[in-house]
């Protein structure tokens, strides 16, 4: 079966700025495939051209076997796309939202209403049927504009930060959607800052910087290849990494913190207490973020 998005060499540059740079990555039918990164890595100038919005300059990309170049409306009628951005329309009220949206597809009147108030209900918005835009929340702004991502029925979902400025029953609330689209065999791509998300969300994902791709696997690989099953994080003294450096302790310094990457936290905290008089120590397991932060840095940025 061939992927639903394949590209090879794909390269997108604003002048002299390469924003996209040689990056290759395949998304499978019915996967939830995500794209993580500091702002300015890439990930959103990638959407775009997956959207058909942005041309490439240069290498290969298609949808559904398509290519975005030269089959762009028919790859767009395929997609249903949640921006990062609200951009519903004010004049009007979530249902009538999602109707005059359903005209861009040509989607019959009455089958535009049915398939409304089935969406509305799915993202329990139903009693918000014929309630303005203005008088709901951010968390219900953001459910809108899934389930009007979702009317035109979309084969291949794109979402751009989908739980971006929610609360946490919000944000569990869309995780809950999500997966009952994927689980009915949607494919979904998303863009994320939320790396909880990500690791509870995504088959596979890649991890972007300075446009291109530094890696990619399912979450829990790349926890287990780059970080490990557990993390120590010890008060950074000469004691405590003279202790590690005799254990031969894989670990990395971030100020005044010493994080040990290990597999036994158990043995590891009972000989630096023995050891090294370490004061606290605080064990939790791995996450995407400790990869996240280990192969893009520290810094912030802009």
């Amino acid at each position: 079966m061939k992927p639903v998005i394949n590209a090879e060499n794909l390269t997108k540059r604003y002048g002299s700025l390469v924003a996209v740079d040689t990056i290759n990555f395949s998304v499978n039918q019915g996967e939830m495939f995500g794209f993580l990164g500091p702002n300015g890595a890439g990930k959103t100038t990638t959407m775009k051209m997956i959207q058909c919005i942005s041309p490439k300059t240069s290498g290969h990309l298609t949808v559904f076997d398509r290519d975005v170049d030269t089959h762009p409306r028919e790859i767009k009628r395929m997609l249903g796309v949640l921006p990062q951005e609200s951009n519903l329309d004010p004049d009007f009220t979530c249902f009538e939202n999602l109707t005059n949206y359903a005209r861009y597809f040509e989607i019959p009147k009455s089958e535009a209403g049915d398939r409304a108030d089935r969406l509305l209900s799915f993202v329990q918005l139903e009693e918000k049927r014929d309630v303005p835009i203005e008088k709901l929340s951010g968390g219900m702004k953001r459910r809108l504009l899934l389930a009007r991502a979702l009317i035109n029925d979309p084969q291949l979902l794109i979402l751009d930060e989908p739980t971006i400025g929610l609360d946490p029953q919000g944000r569990h609330l869309i995780w809950e959607k999500l997966k009952a689209l994927r689980a009915a065999g949607n494919t979904i791509v998303l863009t994320t800052h939320y790396l909880e998300e990500a690791e509870r969300l995504c088959d596979r994902l890649v991890i972007m910087d300075d446009g291109k791709i530094l890696v990619e696997g399912s979450p829990q690989d790349l926890i287990s290849k780059y970080v490990g099953s557990d993390i120590l994080e010890v008060e950074h003294t000469p004691s405590v990494t003279a202790c590690l450096d005799a254990m031969n302790a894989r670990y990395e310094i971030f100020g005044d913190i010493v994080q040990v990457h290990t597999a036994h936290p158990r043995e590891v905290a009972k000989d630096l207490f023995e050891h090294c008089n370490p004061g606290r120590v605080f064990a939790r397991p791995a996450s995407l973020e400790d990869v996240f932060l280990k192969l893009t840095g520290r810094v912030l940025r802009d």
